[in-house]
């Protein structure tokens, strides 16, 4: 195969916006939002505290007892409630908000010598949860799964598609319009072939999915 041929022109082309739109994953913040977003007003305990505990208390307050120090757990509730670290409700009479923000080095958790240091957000993330009641959930592992049921919004969607354009609503955007029968035999070729389709195939495409589309690409794959 050539090196100029339209194909190879085409794969170049699309390898370079692949490359542009993973920079924009590495650097756009909106997107990458990492360990340090803020979720969303309520915070659960296996999504947005028990990471920061796992990562930074556990080692020392867990449920190992040759490594637990202070006779602390804070892998358990109770634990937490019965060593003074948490106090439902109320960060202020919680030590473990008053560790985490000390100016001490004798104090301050996690200590200097760990390694390890909480930023802001994490901060805040825990005194909020306390503030919320400090409620521990099961790992996620040994929860049994629920069948939940999608949101009725068009019986014509997919399941799947009811939860992401209620998401979408709910966060005040509206999806995309559908692509061009030409990009989309690009994209199911290339996914199922790994090559983009031929001018030919284009145009044979393009002209049944103008008569019934459905059909037509079904036929495609």
């Amino acid at each position: 195969m050539s090196s100029n041929t339209p194909e190879l022109s085409w794969i170049r082309r699309h390898l370079k916006a692949i490359g542009a739109v993973a920079l924009a994953f590495v650097f756009t913040p909106a997107i990458c939002q990492g360990a340090d977003a803020e979720p969303a007003s309520e915070l659960h305990y296996d999504r947005d505290i028990r990471p920061i505990l796992s990562e930074n208390c556990f080692s020392c307050h867990g449920f190992d007892s040759k490594s637990r120090q202070a006779d602390l757990r804070l892998d358990t509730r109770e634990g937490a409630i019965e060593g003074g670290a948490i106090t439902p409700g109320e960060p202020t009479a919680s030590s473990l908000i008053a560790r985490i923000h000390s100016m001490q080095e004798d104090e301050v958790m996690p200590p200097p010598d760990s390694g390890r240091s909480l930023t802001k957000v994490q901060k805040d993330r825990l005194q909020r949860w306390i503030e919320q009641g400090a409620e521990y959930e099961q790992h996620w592992a040994f929860v049994a799964p629920r069948l939940v049921e999608p949101p009725k919004l068009d019986s014509a969607l997919l399941p799947i598609d009811q939860f992401i354009r209620a998401k979408l609503a709910s966060a005040g955007l509206t999806s995309s319009p559908p692509a061009e029968p030409a990009t989309l035999i690009r994209r199911v070729s290339l996914d199922l072939t790994g090559l983009p389709p031929t001018p030919e195939q284009i145009t044979e495409f393009e002209v049944a999915a103008a008569t019934d589309f459905d059909s037509a690409y079904d036929a495609l794959v």
